[in-house]
């Protein structure tokens, strides 16, 4: 185990590895890079040698990386202040800091045995190469400042108290909301959310309720300051509720904003966020530079988008699309026997279940010709039987798997989809299209979506119809909104409705409680959409050039016609033209038709067309907090 430890804790080091129980930890698992580490550790405990740091807390250890950085950096920190009293000639003491002066809680057994192992050993290396013996009789005191057990929840289903410290360091666990009741354990999952209720949003990331702890025991001067590593996601959507909280009580004095982490071949981006009750006159510091403040979304400057508020306009219009939680997808050539089969015994064909599927991937790449059984959100069993072959399939596919899911709904109802969007559904009703974006990707892409077409819930669906909203959208300036009020997959911006488009000022006289037909005759208007409509042209033919595609019917009359490439020849040369690819080379006819559609949009606004991009979000963040929420 000593060699182990080792390994992990020297300059090699190298890795800090969370080590999981198979029942609450599953899918957090991640490492942190030694330089990570590091820096995060460094910074947190900058300016502290002047008051004196007896103690540092790692409240999610694991086999202890950042403890045996903490307590190096500590041991350095009193070294240097004996060093300088020699020069006052003062008598130099034997260290008092040592391995009890570092602190740490983790859930598993054998990590945290090893976390002890690496503190042991961290302290034996840094009194050798700085001259001192090191303990003896016994070598290897107790350590019980490294505590086994839950750090953010007991077992009696209680916030637990954290040690008494004077920091908090570390690299709590990652785990998305979604994944969240698959890693952690259904009950585990309600428990959790019940009892942080009001302080940590339901959907928020696992990461943030080490966040949320942190910055209570700062609130209350329990601890000085922190330093924790996050999934770059925590700089937006309902994950920043828990930096809202620091700046509004305390400061972010020092933070990497958007980092890239590879490690074994792991690629991620992480945030690194120092806080405290305040910077005690020392600088601040945003990805290295200093700068008077650091906003909840780790952006600096005077523009502090967190302030935005949704706006009554624009609710209910942005939907996620459907979330099917099963197999209900189907190749597009059985879709089509399923539509030329007879009639059902109810009379009625099989169209009225199937539609095209369109996911995130369709969009920035090509069509994957998948479709999709939907039953709707109200139809029986009985009722969904009479199709015979979608339910014959549904059946075979996808009922074994939902009567396996924990929520009641799921399996009570397992022919239908997971969640069913009525209310976008009713939003499009009467809509011949609609606006759609992909939640991830590369470079913020609208397009128009036929609502015939089942969209999937990595597509964000905007209800409206009209090419002056789609302008308005694709527009320089909503990109700019959307990229410092979204968060990130990676290094991919997510689009996020309640954060981005519900808080969206859109210009004086086009906002979106206002009908399209309302404002067809405002010149503004007819600007915008005629330069979103060459756009849209443009981009249409590019990627599916007449003399390589053409468009077919389905087999029977109700559904958009699909692109075929003419021949073997075509089919290769087309593949290649997606909507990411075209972005990625951006020529100059694309350029210049997005820079016909912000000059248009702008004008809408009162701009100049070549308003600056910061100069632009100062003036949409006005626009929002004057708006009659």
């Amino acid at each position: 185990m000593a060699t182990s430890a080792l390994h992990l804790a020297g300059d090699v080091g190298v890795r800090h590895e969370r080590r999981l129980t198979p029942d609450l930890r599953r899918g957090g698992a991640h490492y942190t890079p030694v330089d990570v580490a590091a820096g995060l550790v460094r910074r947190a405990l900058a300016h502290r040698a002047q008051r004196g740091v007896p103690s540092v807390l790692d409240p999610a250890c694991g086999s202890g990386n950042f403890l045996y950085l903490a307590l190096h950096a500590l041991k350095d920190l009193e070294h240097r202040v004996q060093l300088e009293s020699e020069t006052l000639s003062l008598e130099r003491e034997f260290p008092a800091i040592g391995p009890a002066n570092v602190k740490g809680i983790e859930i598993n057994a054998y990590a945290a045995e090893l976390a002890r192992v690496s503190v042991w050993i961290g302290e034996i290396q840094w009194m050798r190469r700085n001259g001192f013996e090191e303990a003896r009789d016994p070598i290897l005191k107790p350590l019980n400042t490294i505590e086994c057990r839950d750090a953010i929840l007991t077992p009696e289903g209680r916030k637990p108290d954290w040690p008494e410290a004077d920091v908090v360091i570390g690299n709590p666990p990652f785990l998305g909301d979604r994944v969240m009741r698959g890693g952690l354990g259904h009950d585990y999952t309600e428990c959790l959310r019940r009892i942080y209720r009001g302080s940590v949003p339901a959907s928020a990331d696992l990461v943030c309720y080490w966040f949320h702890k942190a910055g209570e025991l700062v609130a209350r001067g329990k601890i000085a300051r922190a330093g924790l590593v996050a999934t770059n996601s925590i700089r937006g959507g309902n994950n920043r509720t828990v930096l809202d909280r620091f700046v509004e009580s305390g400061v972010i004095f020092d933070a990497w904003s958007d980092e890239p982490w590879v490690i074994d071949g792991a690629a991620v981006r992480v945030s690194l966020i120092c806080f405290a009750r305040e910077s005690v006159g020392a600088p601040v510091f945003l990805n290295g530079e200093e700068t008077p403040r650091v906003h909840a979304d780790l952006t600096k400057g005077g523009i502090d988008l967190t302030q935005a508020a949704r706006l009554a306009g624009n609710q209910s219009t942005a939907f996620l699309g459907v979330y099917k939680n099963g197999p209900f997808d189907i190749p597009g050539d059985l879709a089509r026997e399923w539509l030329l089969l007879p009639a059902n015994p109810n009379g009625r064909p099989n169209s009225d279940v199937l539609k095209p599927r369109v996911n995130g991937m369709d969009l920035t790449r090509r069509s994957s010709d998948q479709w999709i059984i939907d039953f709707g959100s109200f139809m029986t069993e009985a009722e969904a039987a009479l199709y015979e072959s979608p339910f014959a399939h549904v059946a075979e596919h996808v009922k074994p798997v939902r009567l396996r899911k924990r929520r009641e709904r799921h399996r009570r109802f397992w022919w239908r989809h997971g969640e069913t969007r009525p209310g976008l559904w009713r939003a499009i009703d009467g809509l011949s299209r609609c606006i759609a974006t992909p939640t991830v990707s590369k470079h913020r892409l609208f397009v128009w979506l036929d609502t015939r077409i089942c969209p999937d819930h990595q597509l964000i669906v905007i209800t409206r119809d009209d090419d002056t909203t789609f302008g308005i959208l694709h527009s320089r300036f909503h990109e700019a909104w959307s990229l410092r009020l979204g968060t990130s997959l990676e290094d991919r911006p997510r689009y996020t409705p309640t954060t981005i488009f519900e808080t969206f000022p859109f210009p004086e006289g086009l906002s979106l409680d206002i009908p399209a037909a309302d404002y067809a005759d405002n010149p503004h208007a007819v600007s915008i959409a005629e330069a979103a409509r060459r756009l849209v042209e443009l981009r249409d033919r590019w990627l599916n050039p007449p003399e390589w595609v053409e468009w077919v019917d389905e087999p029977i009359p109700g559904y958009p016609k699909r692109p075929v490439p003419r021949n073997e020849d075509a089919a290769k040369a087309v593949k290649k033209r997606t909507l990411t690819n075209l972005y990625n080379a951006r020529p100059q006819w694309l350029a210049d038709a997005h820079a016909s559609l912000d000059a248009a949009v702008a004008a809408a606004y009162g701009w100049p067309a070549d308003i600056s991009e910061d100069e632009a979000l100062r003036e949409l963040l006005e626009l929002n907090l004057t708006d009659d929420h």
